[in-house]
């Protein structure tokens, strides 16, 4: 496919065509339906696009009789060259779903980069197998294994802060753990594969279990009224619910000093942790800056 081929369409139609390979590529299938409630077009336009699409970029999507819809074609190739963010964005937040351009900022800013980003096939892959609700086959290099091969099954993305996890069911531990996306190579959709009750992520007591976070300003450092005004708290306290899988995440990511006696010093604890106590059980909690368990406290 040429660019001039591209060109020649509409904006418009540009942005449905790229809205149709995100939702193939990353959910694994596409039904008319998906286009007429996403641009407000009618039944007979959907159609346009995607057979527009599947002329400009043949063997990207297969029509499946059985499920009535368009699947991923084994020969795919993308014809939009998404970044990573965009795509986590689409992902995780469900806009800008739009063809990638250039836009004018309306006021000059400045976002800090990330210094890692998920390979797209790979983020694809899994993002598949969270959608279609099936195991996959992955080649998992970690500092303290090394290279292993796993099945694993996917229920949902986190995002730390710093890089992008997979939270999933891994069968050569028998638990749910969290997989660092960039760490993953080769991975295979085991479509034939049964996912077993104990391996479904209503089953990960560290996912559905909610902990309740109270953050005061750090007793130890000044101005405790402009720490309230940065965090918008409400009678000096920030309450928080999270998952237990991710509290430690969020604890390290604002340097909320998580010690019983606030007894972490530097600037860059503005907050702390009033109720560590609600922390126990919580796996992830030893990432919470200065965290002891009850035992150790």
């Amino acid at each position: 496919m040429s660019d001039a081929q591209l060109d020649d369409l509409t904006q418009p139609q540009r942005d449905r065509l790229a809205f149709v390979e995100l939702r193939v590529r990353f959910i694994g299938d596409i039904r008319r339906q998906d286009l007429v409630s996403r641009f407000g077009i009618q039944s007979a336009a959907a159609t346009r696009d995607l057979a527009i699409y599947k002329e400009l970029a043949p063997g990207n999507i297969d029509y499946d009789t059985k499920a009535k819809c368009y699947v991923l074609g084994e020969d795919f190739k993308p014809l939009f060259d998404f970044p990573p963010e965009r795509v986590l964005s689409w992902l995780t937040q469900g806009f800008g779903d739009g063809e990638p351009s250039q836009l004018k900022a309306w006021v000059t800013s400045e976002i800090p980069s990330r210094l890692t980003h998920p390979d797209l096939d790979v983020l694809a892959c899994v993002t598949r197998a969270i959608h279609q609700e099936c195991p996959v086959r992955v080649e998992y290099h970690s500092i303290s294994s090394g290279q292993t091969e796993r099945q694993i099954v996917p229920f949902a993305l986190i995002d730390n802060g710093l890089r992008w996890h997979v939270r999933a069911f891994d069968r050569k531990s028998q638990e749910f753990r969290d997989f660092v996306i960039t760490r993953i190579k080769r991975p295979a959709l085991l479509r034939d594969e049964e996912v077993q009750a104990h391996e479904r992520g209503d089953q990960d007591i560290q996912w559905t279990r909610i902990v309740e976070l109270e953050l005061i300003p750090h007793p130890d450092q000044p101005r405790s009224e402009v720490t309230e005004m940065d965090y918008g708290m409400r009678d000096g306290v920030l309450r928080m619910k999270l998952r237990a899988a991710t509290a430690g995440y969020i604890l390290r990511k604002w340097s909320v000093d998580s010690s019983p006696d606030h007894s972490l010093r530097g600037p860059e604890y503005r907050l702390w942790l009033k109720n560590p106590l609600a922390l126990y059980g919580v796996r992830n909690a030893v990432l919470a800056p200065g965290y002891r368990s009850p035992d150790q406290a």
